[in-house]
C-alpha cells in the first residue's frame, strides 16, 4: 500500500479541520462549527482509492506551533512530504503575518522535500461579496506568486474554496489526482469507454470521498465546449448515431455508419462535476441516516440521461447521454460489463 504524506498547514481558524473533516469524515458543512481548533498536530490515515493511505498532518495554525514547527519539530515536520496544502483565510485580520509564515513555511519545504507538490487555498470565499471573487482571488494569486518566488518555488496552484459550494470539492480533486501515479492511463480507458457509450461525457468519483479523479467527454462535445463564450447553453452539434454492435468484452458499442444526425447537448459549467460530488455526497449521507445504502440513480430530462452507478470497488461512475437512439439498458449494460476491466487497475493505483 502506498503512503503518502500530506501537510495541511495555515493560521488558526482559517478552517482547515472543517475542510479536511467534509472531505474525509463525512461532515456536512453546517455540523464543522461544533469542530474544536486543532492544537499542535493531528495526525489522521485516510485510505483513499483502496491502495492510497493519506498521512494527513493537521497542524495547528497558532503561532507559538509555528515557533515549533521552523525550529524545534523542523525535520520531522517537513521531512518526506509528498503535498503541501496551505490554507489562507481571506477575512485574515493579520495578513502580512500570514506571507511570513508562508514563506517560513515554503523554506523549509524547499529544505526538506523539495519535491512536494504545493497547493494553497484561499478560504472563505463565500465571506466576499460575488461580484468581488474574481478580483479579490487574483490579488491574492499574486501575493502567493510573490512568496513562493521569493523562496525559489516554481510550481504551486492556487484555489478560492467555501466550505459551503463545490470549490471545495473543485480544489480538493485537483490534489488527490496529483496522488494518482498513472492518471494518464485512468484517462485514456475512460475516453475508450465513452466513446463506446457514444456518451457525451464520463465521470469517475472515488467512493469514500466522491471526489472527481477522471473524467472524459466525447470530442465534439469538447470542441463546442470551447466555443463556449460563443455561444448559447442550449446549443447542440450534430453527431450521426444508429446503430449498435456487440464488443468482444461483452459492452454494446454505437455504431455511427448511418445520416441518421441527432443533436448533441454542449455543457458549459465549468464546476458541473465538483457540483454533483457535493449533492451526491450530501444525499449519500441522508441515506445513511435513514439506515438505507446509496447505490446509483438515473435522471432524465428532455436534453440528457444521467446514470450514476457504484462501479469498481473503489469507485463510482457517471456516465452522461444526450442521444435518444442511445437505449437505457445498453448504457447500463456497458456499466456493467466495463466493472471487471476497470478493476484490473484502479485497485493497483
Amino acid at each position: 500500500m502506498a503512503k503518502k504524506k500530506v501537510l495541511l498547514m495555515g493560521k488558526a481558524h482559517s478552517g482547515k479541520t472543517s475542510m479536511r473533516s467534509i472531505i474525509f469524515a463525512n461532515y456536512l458543512a453546517r455540523d464543522t462549527t461544533r469542530l474544536s481548533p486543532t492544537l499542535d498536530v493531528e495526525h489522521h490515515h485516510v485510505r483513499f482509492l483502496g491502495d492510497v493511505m493519506l498521512n494527513l498532518w493537521d497542524c495547528g495554525g497558532q503561532d507559538a506551533f509555528f515557533e515549533s514547527y521552523f525550529e524545534r519539530d523542523r525535520e520531522t515536520i517537513f521531512r518526506s512530504v509528498e503535498l503541501l496544502i496551505y490554507v489562507f483565510d481571506i477575512e485574515s485580520e493579520s495578513p502580512e503575518k500570514d506571507f511570513d509564515h508562508f514563506c517560513g513555511v515554503l523554506e523549509a519545504i524547499e529544505e526538506n522535500s523539495p519535491d512536494a507538490r504545493i497547493f494553497v487555498l484561499v478560504h472563505k470565499m463565500d465571506l466576499v461579496a460575488p461580484q468581488d471573487r474574481a478580483h479579490v482571488l487574483r490579488e491574492r494569486e499574486s501575493l502567493v506568486a510573490e512568496s513562493c518566488q521569493s523562496c525559489g518555488v516554481q510550481n504551486f496552484a492556487v484555489f478560492g474554496t467555501s466550505i459551503w459550494d463545490e470549490t471545495l470539492y473543485k480544489a480538493w480533486s485537483e490534489i488527490v489526482t496529483n496522488l494518482i501515479p498513472n492518471i494518464r492511463l485512468l484517462e485514456t480507458h475512460l475516453r475508450n469507454f465513452c466513446r463506446l457509450c457514444d456518451a457525451d461525457e464520463v465521470v469517475l468519483f472515488e467512493r469514500a470521498t466522491f471526489l472527481v479523479i477522471a473524467h472524459a467527454q466525447a470530442a465534439d462535445v469538447g470542441a463546442l465546449e470551447g466555443k463556449a463564450g460563443a455561444v448559447e447553453d442550449d446549443a447542440t452539434v450534430p453527431t450521426a448515431v444508429t446503430t449498435t454492435t456487440p464488443t468482444a468484452d461483452g459492452m454494446v458499442h454505437v455504431d455511427d455508419e448511418h445520416s441518421v444526425h441527432q443533436k448533441r447537448t454542449g455543457h458549459f459549467d465549468a464546476h458541473r462535476f465538483e457540483k454533483i460530488s457535493n449533492i451526491v455526497k450530501q444525499f449519500k449521507l441522508s441515506c445513511g441516516k435513514a439506515q438505507s445504502s446509496f447505490q446509483g440513480m438515473q435522471v432524465r430530462n428532455s436534453r440528457f440521461s444521467a446514470f450514476i452507478d457504484a462501479f469498481t470497488a473503489n469507485t463510482y461512475i457517471m456516465v452522461i447521454v444526450s442521444n435518444p437512439h442511445v437505449q437505457t439498458a445498453a448504457t447500463i449494460w456497458n456499466i456493467q460489463n466495463a466493472r471487471t476491466h476497470f478493476e484490473k487497475f484502479i485497485p493497483r493505483i
